[in-house]
């Protein structure tokens, strides 16, 4: 049985606003848009893609799924997600940790872990 990721799912009040947020922040493409949804990916042939879809429904708990990013300078990245409109989130780290844990326009959280080992 041949089983391939398509895609994740990110409920999203304005999903248009989101997806050309990631899209920008991580440097992917448009592949799909309509009236209730956007999909980006890296590139349009390469899987898997995001789509954004419309939730009015406020969020209010920590994400039980998150995105986890590992690039070479972490202090980089965060200082570039950051100046993208990204916002620094506790959710209950000890302050040990080797990620820095971050939240999208809308609360989503994701992490920027350490930069890439040698």
């Amino acid at each position: 049985m041949a089983l391939v990721w398509e895609q994740s799912i990110i409920d999203a009040r304005d999903p248009h606003a989101l997806g050309r947020w990631w899209a920008e922040a991580l440097g992917w493409v448009i592949v799909d848009e309509n009236e209730t949804e956007i999909e980006i990916r890296e590139t349009p042939e390469r899987l898997p893609g995001l789509i954004f879809g419309i939730d009015d429904d406020p969020k209010t708990v920590k994400n039980r799924m998150h995105l986890d990013f590992r690039p070479d300078d972490q202090a980089a990245e965060v200082a570039r997600f950051l100046s993208l409109g990204a916002k620094r989130v506790e959710i209950g780290q000890t302050g040990d940790e080797s990620w820095v844990v971050l939240a999208d326009p809308e609360g989503n959280e994701f992490c920027i872990l350490s930069s890439r080992r040698a």
